[in-house]
């Protein structure tokens, strides 16, 4: 039995903020680490460096900070991102002249899911400029770029942009993010549905019940494909979105020139490590509660 269209969007829409809920919780440490990285890469010898200076000087709640807005970040961005998903499936059907509810190819999938990203791009870009520029603030307030006794709040973040650049402020670094989204969730999508293809194939079964394990490493795998190919335009969003704190900043393409001519190519890496070793745990919650939530919801529906 096939839902409403507008019962099966609610359903990919909820399954796709469960997701991003689940994503934060067991990556948010890793990310504080790869944003004060990739803004400060002298300030750290290395993520083991990062990591425990956060710490010794913030506490637990430094390695968690912006984790407000991070959640609120990838709840949108992956209930809307999931939501589109499914459209854009049907686009891709569409463009293929291939039947309503015709099965797509792994690469079809991946298609779908670049093309989704753009939409998840205007939901996440207002969210995570705010959680960088509170994951980097210590840093900020360290280099003189701020003043000592400004306030690191959400709140804060929030009043101060609205001041200095209006609701348009929040949106500084839009292009980098969509710049970085279209090509890595081309990578995501494709890597999770063909490692889940793969798994299927030599378990004999369906891409649907290879398994809690099978699957969180499909996630995973398509985390990482998806950071090895965008990282250095991650970089140069995050340091966009940080330092616009102090002044405005140039655009994608002089900001990216810059660092290269400055800092070097290396520097477009700075955070990587723990970048990767959070994908594996992070996507794979991410994917295993967007899957076990949306069987579960279609199944209790379809009843």
């Amino acid at each position: 039995m096939s839902l409403h269209p507008v019962i099966q969007a609610i359903v990919d829409f909820s399954a796709g903020a469960m997701g991003g809920t689940a994503c934060v919780l067991c990556g948010q440490p890793f990310d504080t680490a790869k944003v004060k990285m990739q803004t400060f890469p002298s300030m750290y010898r290395g993520f083991v460096h990062c990591f425990l200076s956060t710490f010794r000087q913030l506490g637990i709640r430094g390695l968690y900070k912006g984790s407000s807005p991070a959640l609120v970040a990838n709840i949108s961005e992956n209930a809307v991102l999931f939501l589109s998903y499914t459209f854009c499936q049907d686009v891709v059907r569409s463009l293929s002249s291939m039947d309503k509810g015709a099965e797509l190819s792994d690469v079809q999938k991946a298609s779908a899911g670049s093309l989704a990203s753009i939409f998840s791009s205007i939901a996440l870009c207002p969210t995570e400029l705010v959680k960088c520029r509170l994951q980097a603030m210590h840093e900020m307030k360290e280099s003189g770029k701020v003043a000592k006794g400004q306030r690191s709040t959400v709140w804060s973040v929030v009043k101060t942009v609205m001041k200095t650049s209006g609701p348009l402020g929040f949106y500084q670094g839009l292009t980098s993010t969509i710049v970085r989204e279209m090509p890595g969730y081309f990578c995501f999508f494709g890597a999770y549905e063909m490692c889940r293809s793969t798994f299927a194939k030599h378990m004999g079964t369906t891409k649907d019940n290879i398994g809690v394990l099978p699957l969180m490493f499909s996630g995973g795998f398509g985390g990482a494909c998806l950071w090895l190919a965008v990282f250095p335009i991650d970089c140069v969003k995050s340091r966009i979105q940080v330092y616009s704190l102090a002044g405005r900043q140039k655009g994608f393409v002089k900001t990216f020139v810059s660092i290269i001519r400055t800092e070097g190519v290396t520097a477009l890496y700075s955070g990587l490590t723990p970048t990767m070793i959070r994908t594996f745990p992070a996507n794979g919650a991410l994917f295993l509660a967007y899957e076990l939530s949306r069987k579960f919801m279609i199944d209790t529906l379809s009843n």
